[in-house]
């Protein structure tokens, strides 16, 4: 009955979920046909599914030969990530492999049998992946190598080493996220369903990736604390507590709090770029791909911002929210006006005793400056009280069905993955 509780609490919610799943979700996720693909494209669809079905679906979403580049984009840094991931590889081998990962693209036969990793599999069959990369024109095979290399050379230098300042968090940023958004860039450029200025700008791009990982960052405290790892910038938490695992104690959840609030001002800076990048999109299933991760870490931020929770367990956003989010991020004025929704949201949550509170208000104001309420968005959640009555109606009625959406589904609103 919790769940009830929450759904007629936001009766726009289950009205979107119920609109999602009666195939409005095909409005951002258009079904792709695998059939007419050869044996390796199918086989790296599979691959690109199994080990992601929140990205699967938006890259499968892609216009055109763009769609490929994609995902065999995403495949390839996934088994780099899988060679950075695996602890059970020595590092006298493992910074080598990172190092020369990109030159295995070329390489027909290569592959790694020995990870331990469960994404092991595109390691092991690592062959198909890197034939459909020589498959692709060159001007994409040139970006993904490029790109591949950095990270691998990025990944190295980061793996016995800890992020101390604010520059060095972005750094690190730069190398697992910006690399990223700056191939995507390149790869939208390259073919030509967007315009050369988007693979150009590569701090547009950059920013993209950092706003992305930083919300990352920020939401997981506690569980990269649990798994031993540590990604909060020392120059940052190191004025807050003696030991960034300190933050988690019950005694310090003032200050922890304080410092969540401080690292949430600096990952809001990169929202103008974000929206300056945004705007310059042509295509629609590109503005989709990119918009949808943006406007839900947007979200997500502003559900952790001088939030407890953060520190004593998961702060996710409502699923129904996830799919508003989802349906409305499909043009620059809609997803304006939701960046400015958000930010008010945390403007009104700002104590007058934190120590970032000038910063956070500065911030907010030159977001202010670059979205507009108002236009598509201004009544997003103002339905018609007969679409509220139905909503409520259903959601009295079908609330258990619902709460059965299918596990991809979830996943993906849910953004588990940015």
């Amino acid at each position: 009955m919790e769940l009830l509780r929450k759904w007629l609490g936001h009766p726009e919610d289950i009205y979107n979920l119920l609109r999602f799943k009666m195939g409005g979700y095909r409005a951002v996720m258009p079904r792709m046909d695998t059939d007419s693909l050869g044996c390796g494209l199918r086989t790296c669809y599979r691959y690109l599914n199994q080990t992601s079905r929140s990205f699967a679906a938006v890259i499968q979403a892609l216009d055109g030969e763009l769609r490929h580049a994609v995902c065999i984009f995403y495949l390839v840094l996934r088994a780099l990530d899988t060679v950075e991931d695996d602890m059970s590889i020595p590092l006298d081998v493992k910074v080598p492999m990172l190092h020369e990962f990109h030159s295995y693209l070329y390489q027909p036969e290569w592959k790694y049998m020995e990870s331990k990793e469960k994404d092991r599999q595109v390691l092991e069959d690592f062959p198909t992946i890197s034939m459909e990369f020589r498959n692709l024109s060159k001007v994409y095979q040139d970006v993904i190598s490029d790109i591949c290399h950095k990270m691998g050379v990025g990944m190295a230098e980061f793996l016995e080493k800890k992020v101390d300042s604010q520059r060095e968090w972005d750094k690190y940023c730069h190398y697992v996220a910006g690399l990223v958004g700056i191939g995507l860039s390149r790869l939208f450029s390259a073919s030509e369903l967007e315009d050369s200025i988007v693979g150009q700008d590569t701090d547009l791009a950059n920013s993209m990736g950092l706003f992305l990982q930083k919300t990352n960052i920020i939401r997981d405290y506690l569980e990269d604390q649990m798994e031993g790892r540590e990604f909060w910038p020392r120059e940052v938490w190191s004025r807050y507590a003696k030991k960034l695992s300190d933050l988690a104690k019950p005694e310090n959840i003032d200050v922890a709090v304080q410092c969540l609030n401080e690292l949430i001002t600096n990952a809001l800076h990169h929202v103008p770029d974000v929206l300056t990048y945004l705007s310059r999109l042509k295509n629609q299933s590109v503005f989709n791909f990119c918009a949808i991760p943006q406007v839900m870490a947007i979200a997500t931020l502003a559900a952790c911002y001088n939030n407890q929770q953060v520190f004593r367990g998961v702060v996710k956003i409502r699923k129904g929210q996830a799919v508003t989010l989802m349906m409305d991020a499909t043009n620059i004025k809609a997803v304006k006006a939701i960046m400015y929704q958000y930010v008010e949201e945390i403007y009104q949550k700002i104590p007058s005793t934190d120590p970032s509170s000038n910063k956070t208000q500065q911030v907010i104001a030159s977001i202010r400056a670059v979205s507009l309420p108002g236009s598509p968005m201004a009544s997003r959640h103002h339905y018609s009280p007969i679409y509220l009555s139905c909503a409520m109606l259903l959601a009295a009625l079908s609330w258990q069905y619902l709460s059965t959406l299918s596990k991809a589904t979830e996943e993906y609103v849910q953004a588990g993955e940015n």
